[in-house]
């Protein structure tokens, strides 16, 4: 992708999502892409866990930074301390940097973006940032929460701007990289079901991500999760572990807007659908009733078909 900033991205990937019941091939537990010279984005098979989030892993002079940690602790399972160390090994091969520093950071606090910290618990020149508001508020000096806005400096010049976004979570946030452009959004925007706790706190989110891209390019809006499948409308359901036909991982400044407009429209709770994304207002009996129901439905079949 050609961009005008001074760390081009490629977004241009296609991500494994899941093999079909009887394939004879497996996945690894993690992919990796190369987002740009000095970002990388990796994904979490869905054999091991249905979430698949990413992880997005970011580095500049002086420290590297690993937002979020994926969906399950064990590292025989899912090693993402061995594949961060490989790529910090790498990535300093052409950097060359002595006690080079790692922060572990979370777009939020639910256990498919924390289970793996424990990884990094005794990992030298390692600090693994806390998971909840007043800790996210210390870390990166944010004194008006959710109103103001923080920074984590990675050396020479690459500085990200942390900002709130309470509704999904009440420590979430979104991070903007000024030199590649793009803005992770964690779970409060992606392709797929938008799940909100706090919705005039989403709103307001909402809003303030709004103000925020009129002010500053972007190059991508890059979230945790795919739900989406290529025809719009239609997701994949709640549990699944394959999902051949998804949509995009990258969405735009657009969609921020869309999703801010849809808002307006779905105040109520319940499961509201949209083209691109679904906004699922509130945790009553009644929608999680639903979502459950689908998803086994969508076991029953894959069992059966295969």
């Amino acid at each position: 992708m050609v961009n005008m900033f001074d760390e081009p991205i490629n977004i241009d990937v296609h991500w494994n999502h899941g093999v079909s019941r009887r394939a004879s091939v497996k996945e690894p537990p993690i992919q990796v892409h190369q987002l740009g010279a000095n970002i990388y984005i990796l994904r979490q098979s869905k054999t091991l866990s249905h979430e698949a989030p990413f992880l997005y892993l970011m580095f500049g002079a002086d420290r590297a930074v690993l937002w979020d940690t994926g969906a399950t602790a064990d590292p025989a399972l899912f090693p993402l301390r061995t594949t961060i160390d490989d790529l910090v090994e790498r990535w300093l091969q052409d950097h060359p940097h002595d006690s080079y520093e790692l922060i572990v950071a979370h777009t939020h606090a639910h256990g498919d973006h924390v289970a793996a910290d424990g990884q990094f618990a005794d990992r030298p020149h390692t600090t693994v940032v806390g998971h909840e508001v007043e800790a996210v508020k210390a870390f990166f000096q944010i004194a008006d929460w959710p109103d103001g806005s923080g920074a984590l400096d990675l050396g020479g010049g690459r500085v990200l701007h942390v900002l709130p976004i309470p509704g999904h979570h009440p420590a979430s946030v979104a991070v903007y990289d000024p030199w590649s452009g793009i803005l992770l959004t964690g779970d409060t925007l992606y392709p797929g079901r938008l799940y909100v706790r706090d919705y005039p706190g989403f709103v307001q989110s909402l809003a303030r991500l709004r103000d925020f891209v009129q002010d500053h390019p972007i190059s991508a809006v890059l979230g945790c999760h795919i739900e989406m499948t290529t025809t719009p409308g239609r997701d994949y359901p709640l549990g699944a572990t394959y999902q051949p036909h998804e949509a995009p991982l990258a969405l735009f400044p657009e969609h921020i807007d869309r999703v801010w407009q849809a808002s307006q429209q779905a105040a109520t709770p319940g499961i509201h659908r949209f083209g691109e994304f679904f906004i699922v207002n509130g945790q009553s009996a009644r929608v999680v009733a639903a979502l459950m129901v689908r998803g086994i439905l969508w076991r029953i079949g894959y069992q059966l078909k295969g």
